[in-house]
């Protein structure tokens, strides 16, 4: 008989990646990946990944019993709904935790924020293992860290540590509301690079943007402006952590060679022990790492199987 499988699922801003493994050896079977359709809300995106979950499983696990699920998200996920996670409209509404044991009935669910997801992947077996402290930066649609301490990613009262991107961005910010400012999200994160440069290089992918700096002088000053307040917070938060090592990953990573050398130089300038400044193991799919590798988690508990990695019971919100 067929030994029983785990689902992975990343629910991201502008994709959702799916990944099958088997329980009882982690060898991962097959893997895809499909838009969310923000426009749609969150129930069409949910049944997105929930409908390519299923074509996935039928492909690579026909047959095979489904032990557990393993899903990382926007957001903070709690048992009413998805918190701090404004990219997909009706995404916040959603009861994950519920929606995906109705979709995936007999499965055992384990939830966690993608970022620090991506950071327990980072920990366990990438860039992050055996940094105390560590933090995890991620580039993509939006913005946020993971901090890595004593082993453990920290959490948080509300599961919020690390979201970096409701950062204040001026003196004059204090005091006010968020639908009274722009936070720090919505002026450096890949969906605001976009947003920005879509009035000078229209249609163009974060990626072209880093590479028109070179020749465009409007997204050259734009680029620079986007680094420079981006290393302004990384600075203050590596002074106040103190981590030995920054790990960047996310969308952005693919223009590493643009970001790399004037982070590392404001690092370097301003913080009294500056840490070490690298590149992701895993720059790109750390957050379905995770998933998947908390959902190996359960279903080798539920199967009393040794685990595979030193991974934790569960990950933080």
């Amino acid at each position: 008989m067929d030994s029983p499988v785990v689902l992975g699922l990343d629910f991201g801003g502008t994709k959702i990646a799916l990944a099958v493994s088997e329980a009882a050896t982690g060898r991962r079977l097959g893997s895809t990946a499909v838009g969310t359709q923000p426009d749609g809300g969150g129930q069409e995106s949910l049944g997105r990944g929930v409908r390519a979950a299923r074509r996935l499983l039928g492909d690579v696990a026909p047959g095979r019993e489904l032990v557990a699920v393993g899903a990382s998200t926007i957001g903070i996920p709690t048992a009413d709904g998805v918190r701090l996670a404004p990219a997909i409209p009706g995404w916040g509404a959603l009861p994950l935790d519920r929606e995906l044991s109705l979709a995936f009935a007999g499965a055992e669910i384990r939830l966690a924020t993608d970022v620090k997801a991506a950071a327990w992947a980072e920990v366990e077996s990438g860039a992050l293992a055996g940094c105390d402290p560590g933090v995890y930066l991620n580039l993509g649609t939006g913005l946020a860290a993971a901090i890595v301490v004593n082993g453990t990613v920290l959490s948080g009262r509300h599961g919020a540590a690390g979201e970096i991107g409701y950062n204040l961005r001026r003196p004059a910010d204090v005091g006010a509301a968020l639908a009274d400012r722009v936070p720090l999200e919505d002026s450096v994160s890949g969906k605001a690079l976009l947003s920005r440069a879509a009035r000078l290089l229209p249609g163009t992918t974060a990626a072209e943007i880093f590479a028109g700096a070179t020749d465009h002088a409007g997204i050259a000053r734009l680029v620079a402006e986007f680094v420079q307040e981006l290393a302004y917070h990384l600075v203050n938060l590596a002074i106040a952590l103190d981590p030995v090592r920054i790990v960047v990953g996310g969308g952005m990573a693919r223009s590493w060679d643009r970001l790399e050398d004037r982070l590392r130089a404001a690092l370097e300038a301003a913080v009294p022990f500056p840490p070490e400044l690298v590149l992701a193991r895993f720059p790109y799919d750390a957050p379905l790492r995770g998933a998947l590798a908390l959902g190996i988690a359960a279903a080798r508990e539920l199967l009393d199987l040794p685990a595979i990695t030193p991974l934790r019971k569960g990950l933080p919100g």
